[in-house]
């Protein structure tokens, strides 16, 4: 649940303590004994976590639906009695999608609020202004909604990555366009920022390996719509796809500009988008349009995690339509109760790698993730969904069965 927090009132704890411990210690305190240290974040009754994520501006839907599949996740443990007889509990902050807010609400997660770990930020320049400050601080930094490649260097051992990486979702769009409908004249447009920058590598690495450059190039500035010279670079090199590396504002609103003055190539996106949100944007305008995934079907019936991730959301918004950004959001929930699990009662921030390393092939009733010595990435999956006439989400076998 989200909690708001009396910050006087912990100054004033913290004065008052300053002679019996070192200030460096972070302080916890269990009911009425105030003289026992504890890991920051952990009572007898519950583990508090945080989250710094878009709650506003172009990409707010990716926050909002983040935070509602971790709270599912989290609220159906409690409903069990929690995790070794702790409560889960999450403390929310919105940083619009901008650096220097992930900044601020990062420091203040920790330093005020005491959080034991970070949970589903949201994008890759939001990650990469943060992460410095969670490892310095030895904070945990658990599933962002991100498929950045420098979150999977092996020297980031605070950072537990669920999904699949953006390279890895590139490489599916390119070889699903070249090998199932021989489309060699590929496009790039994308938001011009780290998140951007590694997408737009990731497709022209895949096109690389097949002796192929991208035909155009658009770039769009983060957290506008701005994206009319960007078609306009693209429809000079008359391409037969674009793969669009943004959120779903503006990725919607190319697409939309792009059917209105009859430019019509195939269009691909990756997970970063916002699918539903996406969908949602462009109406009639979405038919035919791919996005990549990297979890399961949210609607699957013979998925058992997808069928356990739907009874969440419901129990704890009744009426929550669900999808494939809340299901990451449920999924990382998981993944930390899991790694919470496998540490036992004596729950410390070091250990939640590690318990993730002991735990070998992890199924999630669907969905296998597996960690390692240098490994910090759960999961390779990557799925390709396509936009039907009916304005839903339908899974590809081959493009050649559901493009015209």
């Amino acid at each position: 649940m989200r909690r708001t927090r009396d910050y006087w009132a912990v100054a004033m704890l913290l004065a008052l303590s300053a002679t019996a411990f070192s200030p460096a210690l972070p302080l916890e305190y269990s009911g009425a004994n105030a003289s026992q240290v504890e890991e920051p974040g952990v009572t007898d009754e519950r583990i508090l976590f945080g989250q710094s994520a878009a709650f506003s501006g172009p990409a707010r839907e990716l926050g909002r639906n983040m935070n509602l599949g971790i709270e599912a996740a989290f609220q159906e443990a409690n409903r069990r009695g929690g995790v070794h007889g702790r409560r889960l509990e999450l403390i929310t902050l919105d940083d619009a999608y901008e650096p220097e807010a992930a900044i601020a609400n990062t420091r203040k997660l920790i330093e005020d609020e005491g959080v034991f770990a970070l949970i589903g930020a949201v994008g890759t320049p939001t990650s990469r202004s943060a992460v410095p400050i969670t490892s310095q601080a030895g904070v945990p930094y658990i599933a962002p909604f991100t498929g950045a490649i420098f979150l999977r260097d092996s020297t980031e051992t605070g950072v537990i990555n669920l999904r699949a990486s953006y390279f890895q979702e590139t490489e599916e769009i390119v070889d699903r366009l070249s090998r199932d409908l021989g489309i060699t004249r590929i496009a790039v447009m994308y938001q011009n920022d780290s998140f951007g920058r590694v997408g737009y590598r990731g497709v022209t690495r895949a096109l690389e390996r097949r002796n192929l450059d991208p035909v155009a190039i658009g770039v769009y500035p983060r957290n506008t719509t701005a994206i009319k010279a960007g078609l306009l670079d693209l429809q000079r090199g008359k391409p037969d796809a674009v793969v669009v590396i943004g959120a779903y504002q503006p990725v919607a609103t190319l697409i939309s500009w792009a059917r209105r003055v009859g430019f019509n190539p195939v269009f691909a996106t990756i997970s970063f988008v916002g699918s539903n949100a996406l969908a949602g944007e462009l109406g009639p305008n979405g038919r035919g349009v791919l996005v990549s995934q990297v979890v399961p079907f949210p609607a699957a019936g013979n998925i058992a995690i997808a069928v356990q991730y739907r009874r969440a959301l419901s129990a704890h918004a009744r009426g929550a339509t669900p999808g494939f950004v809340s299901f990451e959001g449920y999924l990382a929930g998981r993944l930390a109760i899991i790694a919470l699990e496998g540490c036992g009662p004596d729950v410390k921030r070091t250990c939640l790698m590690e318990s993730l390393n002991r735990a070998g092939t992890i199924d999630l009733g669907g969905l296998r993730l597996e960690f390692g010595e240098g490994d910090n990435q759960g999961s390779d999956a990557v799925f390709l969904t396509v936009i039907g006439t009916d304005g839903l989400y339908h899974p590809i076998n081959t493009l050649r069965d559901v493009m015209p």
